[in-house]
Protein backbone atom coordinates (compact mmCIF):
# COMPACT_ATOMS: atom_id res chain seq x y z
CA UNK A 1 0.00 0.00 0.00
CA UNK A 2 1.03 3.14 -0.91
CA UNK A 3 -0.20 6.20 0.68
CA UNK A 4 0.15 10.26 -0.60
CA UNK A 5 -0.65 12.65 1.63
CA UNK A 6 -1.72 16.18 0.68
CA UNK A 7 -3.19 19.48 1.45
CA UNK A 8 -0.70 20.81 3.84
CA UNK A 9 -0.16 24.70 3.63
CA UNK A 10 0.61 28.25 5.30
CA UNK A 11 -2.45 29.51 7.40
CA UNK A 12 -2.72 31.74 9.82
CA UNK A 13 -3.90 30.85 13.61
CA UNK A 14 -7.95 30.34 14.08
CA UNK A 15 -7.94 29.10 10.32
CA UNK A 16 -8.46 25.77 8.35
CA UNK A 17 -7.07 23.33 6.59
CA UNK A 18 -7.93 19.84 5.09
CA UNK A 19 -5.39 17.05 4.97
CA UNK A 20 -5.94 14.05 2.50
CA UNK A 21 -4.34 11.09 2.30
CA UNK A 22 -5.26 8.63 -0.57
CA UNK A 23 -4.26 5.10 -0.82
CA UNK A 24 -2.66 3.01 -3.99
CA UNK A 25 -4.93 0.25 -2.67
CA UNK A 26 -8.08 -1.02 -1.27
CA UNK A 27 -6.92 -0.82 2.65
CA UNK A 28 -9.08 -3.85 4.32
CA UNK A 29 -11.91 -3.15 7.24
CA UNK A 30 -9.44 -4.40 9.42
CA UNK A 31 -7.16 -1.21 8.74
CA UNK A 32 -6.57 1.23 10.45
CA UNK A 33 -5.35 4.68 8.65
CA UNK A 34 -4.34 7.67 11.38
CA UNK A 35 -1.98 10.80 11.03
CA UNK A 36 0.90 11.91 12.72
CA UNK A 37 2.64 15.21 12.87
CA UNK A 38 5.94 16.08 13.97
CA UNK A 39 7.37 19.42 14.79
CA UNK A 40 10.95 20.16 14.29
CA UNK A 41 13.29 18.55 16.80
CA UNK A 42 10.51 16.65 18.55
CA UNK A 43 9.15 13.04 18.32
CA UNK A 44 6.65 11.96 15.88
CA UNK A 45 3.03 12.05 18.02
CA UNK A 46 0.04 10.49 17.46
CA UNK A 47 -3.43 12.79 15.83
CA UNK A 48 -5.68 10.93 14.73
CA UNK A 49 -6.78 7.72 13.80
CA UNK A 50 -10.22 6.04 12.61
CA UNK A 51 -10.24 2.00 11.40
CA UNK A 52 -12.73 1.06 8.49
CA UNK A 53 -14.92 -1.56 10.26
CA UNK A 54 -16.00 0.89 12.57
CA UNK A 55 -13.77 -0.13 15.58
CA UNK A 56 -13.97 3.67 15.75
CA UNK A 57 -12.26 7.42 15.77
CA UNK A 58 -9.45 8.21 18.47
CA UNK A 59 -7.76 11.76 18.77
CA UNK A 60 -4.89 13.62 20.59
CA UNK A 61 -6.19 15.17 23.77
CA UNK A 62 -4.58 18.09 21.93
CA UNK A 63 -6.46 18.39 19.04
CA UNK A 64 -9.67 16.84 20.13
CA UNK A 65 -12.86 19.18 19.56
CA UNK A 66 -10.84 20.94 16.81
CA UNK A 67 -9.97 18.41 14.20
CA UNK A 68 -12.01 15.56 12.78
CA UNK A 69 -10.97 11.89 10.72
CA UNK A 70 -12.99 11.00 7.85
CA UNK A 71 -12.64 8.19 5.60
CA UNK A 72 -13.93 7.53 1.65
CA UNK A 73 -13.62 3.94 1.25
CA UNK A 74 -14.69 4.63 -2.50
CA UNK A 75 -11.82 6.53 -2.94
CA UNK A 76 -9.51 4.71 -0.77
CA UNK A 77 -8.82 8.14 0.96
CA UNK A 78 -9.08 9.70 4.62
CA UNK A 79 -9.23 13.48 5.53
CA UNK A 80 -8.06 15.11 8.03
CA UNK A 81 -10.49 18.22 9.24
CA UNK A 82 -7.92 20.95 10.72
CA UNK A 83 -10.50 23.77 12.17
CA UNK A 84 -9.73 26.67 14.38
CA UNK A 85 -5.59 26.04 14.31
CA UNK A 86 -3.01 27.28 16.81
CA UNK A 87 0.36 28.13 15.97
CA UNK A 88 1.43 24.28 18.07
CA UNK A 89 -0.23 22.91 15.35
CA UNK A 90 2.72 23.57 12.90
CA UNK A 91 4.05 20.22 12.14
CA UNK A 92 4.97 17.44 9.04
CA UNK A 93 1.79 15.54 9.01
CA UNK A 94 1.88 12.36 8.05
CA UNK A 95 -0.64 9.56 7.21
CA UNK A 96 -0.05 6.17 8.19
CA UNK A 97 -1.94 2.15 7.89
CA UNK A 98 -1.68 -0.36 8.99
CA UNK A 99 -4.22 -3.48 10.44
CA UNK A 100 -5.93 -2.15 13.71
CA UNK A 101 -4.64 -2.53 16.82
CA UNK A 102 -5.26 -1.36 20.41
CA UNK A 103 -1.59 0.00 20.12
CA UNK A 104 -3.30 2.65 18.09
CA UNK A 105 -1.43 5.99 18.89
CA UNK A 106 2.79 4.13 18.17
CA UNK A 107 4.19 4.98 15.50
CA UNK A 108 5.96 1.86 15.82
CA UNK A 109 2.83 -0.13 14.68
CA UNK A 110 2.79 1.20 11.52
CA UNK A 111 4.14 -0.17 8.23
CA UNK A 112 2.68 2.23 5.88
CA UNK A 113 3.78 5.76 5.87
CA UNK A 114 2.59 8.42 3.65
CA UNK A 115 5.45 11.55 2.48
CA UNK A 116 4.04 13.93 4.96
CA UNK A 117 3.08 17.48 3.84
CA UNK A 118 3.88 20.63 5.94
CA UNK A 119 1.27 22.84 7.75
CA UNK A 120 2.46 25.95 9.49
CA UNK A 121 -0.05 28.13 11.45
CA UNK A 122 1.25 31.89 11.53
CA UNK A 123 -0.20 33.89 14.82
Amino acid sequence: VQLQASGGGLVQAGGSLRLACAASARTYDAFSMGWFRQAPEKEREFVAVMSWNGDGTYYADSVKGRFTISGDNAKNTVYLQMNNLKPEDTAVYYCAADRWGTDYSSPMKYNFWGQGTLVTVSS
